[in-house]
């Protein structure tokens, strides 16, 4: 468990020169993909003054705070210090660094270190994200005949496959689906989904 994969969005919910939060395990974090289109994740506290990195902006290979304009390279290592522009930086100011790749269009997150197996998710075309305002008990309940594989609910639409990537946030679930099938009947159906299990939680 403390080395599992958590799904943080859609490799096309992240273009280049963007940063989004994200999570792992209760974990705020900061998402980020370089101008060459490197993904980084790194605890979402700047090492300085602890405001949220995710808050930042992204130039070339760096995420810069927003507060004092610290900037991080891709190793989570502060490159610049702007009020002392002649200073190189102290080896010892680095991000705490999380694993992050991407696979089949998901963008994964682990602690550094994990050598555990991402889900296996492939021939499967990323469709869209989605946020339900459900717990995982609500959601499970709005999808029946999927069998849950982990953080990978799968299941069929009309013949075709599906697969929900689902992250649990504790008072909402966020999803990440896939599928084999028509993309805007899988999106229609994903909103009946979400709709179902939020009336759950009113039941």
């Amino acid at each position: 468990m403390s080395g599992m994969w958590v799904a943080n969005g859609l490799s096309q919910d992240l273009p280049l020169g963007v940063v989004m939060a994200g999570a792992w395990q209760g974990a705020e974090l900061a998402i980020w993909r370089s101008a060459s289109g490197r993904l980084s994740a790194w605890n979402d506290r700047c090492p300085h003054r602890g405001m949220r990195l995710s808050h930042g902006f992204v130039r070339g290979e760096t995420l810069s705070c927003i507060y004092h304009g610290w900037a991080y390279g891709t190793d989570g290592a502060c490159s610049k210090i702007p009020a002392h522009p002649a200073m190189v930086p102290p080896a010892a100011i680095k991000a705490e660094v999380y694993q992050c790749v991407e696979a089949e269009g998901v963008i994964w997150v682990a602690p550094a270190g994990s050598d555990v197996d991402l889900p296996d998710l492939s021939g499967l075309a990323a469709v869209r994200s989605v946020t339900v305002q459900a717990g995982l008990a609500e959601v499970a309940h709005a999808l029946p005949g999927f069998v849950c594989e982990g953080a990978v609910w799968r299941g069929q639409l009309d013949g075709a496959a599906v697969a929900l990537v689902v992250q649990d946030r504790g008072a909402l679930v966020r999803i990440h689906a896939l599928g084999t099938g028509d993309r805007v009947k899988v999106s229609r159906w994903l909103d009946g989904m979400m709709r179902l299990a939020e009336q759950g939680v009113l039941a």
